[in-house]
């Protein structure tokens, strides 16, 4: 269990949290945590890993979860000014550049995760390193895009021992494995993704000039140098996200949301057992005690595909007959109290959120329930008519909607 103390304030852009400090003061805080006795983790967001947390809700825990969030791209300084938010620009390849400068001045074991698939082999990057800094201590290992180092790789991790660890699979592979092994390398005082920096490093890629970079201005440095047609269709779709796509989500969430509800759906999953219906609840993870209906929101989805999408990626449930959808039962304000730990998520963009109910019945068995760890602790499924003393309260009202309109389909 990593603990997160934030001594500065934390900007918050679609719902990712991004660091509001300067390049200096990160790379202080980097070797405080070098020189300290606990592990600690960096990110290096940029607007397309914003989108792709969108999608991805154990990716946008994590980001959450790190102890910095640097803002890695002009997008996400656009967007900070456009959300009257501040942050300072820290591209993964430079804040690279500059702790690897501090490894070997301060005699620091240094370990880089490469890619086995990647532009750079370890050769390349080995190679690269001991001409650029032949007294930096240090190892390179290939591995693949997983969450979980095997026992192997993790052996030969803790036998080298290093404090500082460059993981270069790139997002979201690069987090997930971060936040999923650091609490099982003992020695290891830093953990950062960094994308391709080391492709740099090693001359596989050429970086952009300094102007350029100056500008804001490396996505068409990397457009016009693509090999090929190809990767130059694929950056381009990868352009297209991370500025048009990107900043139409941050007008939107800056001059539209706030009038807006969110559309959302709440999962009414029941099974009849011994003559009753019980009825799935789960508990929040970061509220204990906050029991409710699994619920998200629509994404543009009809309520049943999204109902049954909410459950397959909350409860990895599957074995369910989607029975009815009933929609704009409930509609409800975000609270103005601050979220818990100074996070803010992406829906409080909007005013509130109103609720369509999805109703199915569950006709598995209950070993295929694996909750995510990212929206929830516990699960239980509660006697119909004991529920209202089980729910939080301030979900009663909802649930009160939701159960008359379940008793009213005779299901």
């Amino acid at each position: 269990m990593i603990f997160i103390i934030r001594l500065y304030h934390m900007a918050n852009i679609l719902g990712i949290n991004l660091s509001e400090i300067n390049e200096a003061d990160a790379l202080k805080k980097a070797t405080d945590f070098l020189n300290g006795n606990s592990a600690h983790y960096i990110v290096t967001p940029n607007p397309e890993i914003v989108l792709c947390a969108h999608k991805d809700e154990e990716l946008f825990y994590i980001l959450n979860k790190a102890d910095l969030s640097l803002a890695d791209g002009i997008g996400l300084k656009i967007a900070a000014w456009v959300m009257n938010e501040k942050v300072y620009r820290i591209t993964g390849a430079d804040f690279t550049l500059k702790l690897l400068e501090i490894a070997s001045e301060q005699k620091i074991k240094t370990l880089i995760l490469n890619w086995s698939q990647g532009l750079s082999s370890d050769k390349d990057i080995y190679v690269s390193l001991k001409n650029k800094y032949p007294n930096l201590d240090f190892i390179v290992l290939s591995i693949e895009r997983e969450k979980y180092l095997n026992i192997d790789i993790l052996n030969k991790i803790n036998d080298y021992s290093p404090k500082l660890v460059f993981n270069s699979l790139g997002f979201p592979w690069q987090e997930k494995l971060i936040y999923h092994n650091i609490s099982k390398l003992p020695g290891v005082r830093l953990m950062i993704g960094i994308g391709g920096s080391f492709d740099f490093i090693s001359g596989k890629i050429r970086r952009a000039p300094k102007f350029m970079r100056y500008l804001g201005l490396e996505w068409f440095w990397r457009l016009i140098n693509a090999a090929n047609y190809k990767n130059s269709l694929n950056r381009l779709k990868r352009i297209y996200r991370a500025t048009f796509v990107f900043m139409f989500k941050i007008i939107k969430s800056r001059f539209l949301n706030p009038y807006l509800y969110r559309p959302n759906v709440a999962c009414f999953l029941y099974k009849k057992e011994a003559g009753e219906i019980k009825i799935l609840l789960v508990e929040r993870a970061d509220e204990k005690g906050h029991w409710q209906l699994p619920q998200g929101g629509t994404d543009g989805e009809d309520l049943k595909t999204a109902g049954a999408r909410e459950l397959r990626e909350e409860t990895n449930i599957t074995s369910l007959i989607s029975k009815a959808a009933c929609p704009d039962l409930f509609k409800y304000l975000f609270s103005k109290k601050p979220a818990i730990e100074g996070r803010k998520f992406y829906k409080y963009d909007y005013k509130g959120q109103k609720q369509g109910l999805y109703i199915a019945e569950f006709i598995g068995n209950d070993s295929e329930i694996k909750i995510n760890f990212w929206d929830h602790q516990n699960w239980q499924w509660a006697e119909i008519d004991k529920i209202i003393s089980i729910i939080d309260p301030i979900r009663v009202k909802s649930f009160r909607i939701y159960l008359e309109k379940f008793k009213s389909l005779n299901l």
